[in-house]
């Protein structure tokens, strides 16, 4: 078969890089600068934003292909909002070059929650089926910004939002990755996407 290439070699590596990113879990998004000491302001993706977002906090980011680990300087909550100071970041060009950046932490690193809540990452990819064992489809994102959290699963015929409530999601089985929804009538097909 022979040697394995420049090219191979690259592409391993990026592989790599991909497999450490992905098993990170998101803990918050920077969506702009603040001020002209680059600060930046973070939508939190976390219950726990001010042990996360704290000065001495670790964080993961990428930045095209390269992943780095930065430190948290300065923190402040603001209108439910994260303005905080990362070491390295120090102009506002500087942030403005992180602008929609994700901010992740390693799972191990997560607090434990309390019975019946979850964390984003442990939903998504979770087959979802009735109490009556028909199958709807499987999570691919979870909406937070409604009030009460929307589990957005691809179904054979579209996408259907189904509300991460305890009437409607029976039994969430995070390590089986199974949810066991029993839905008021007409919710599957109210909301569902046809194609």
């Amino acid at each position: 078969m022979g040697d394995r290439g420049p090219a191979s070699a690259i592409g391993d590596h990026r592989s790599a890089i991909a497999r450490e990113w992905d098993a990170l879990v998101t803990v918050g998004r920077i969506v702009r600068p603040h001020g002209i000491r680059g600060q930046v302001v973070v939508a939190p993706e976390t219950d726990f934003g001010a042990a996360r977002f704290a000065p001495g906090s670790v964080l993961s980011l990428r930045v095209g292909e390269a992943v780095r680990e930065v430190t948290v300087t300065t923190s402040r909550e603001h209108d439910g909002r994260w303005v905080i100071g990362l070491a390295g970041v120090t102009t506002m060009n500087d942030a403005e070059a992180l602008r929609d950046t994700e901010l992740r932490v390693p799972p191990e690193g997560l607090q434990a929650l309390e019975g019946g809540r979850y964390y984003v990452h442990d939903l998504v990819q979770c087959d979802v089926v009735t109490v009556k064992g028909d199958e709807v489809g499987r999570v691919t994102r979870v909406e937070l910004g409604t009030g009460t959290p929307l589990l957005v699963v691809a179904s054979r015929r579209g996408e259907v939002l189904v509300p991460l409530a305890e009437t409607i999601c029976r039994r969430v089985d995070v390590a089986a990755k199974k949810i066991e929804i029993d839905p008021p009538e007409g919710l599957i097909d109210l909301n569902r996407a046809e194609r």
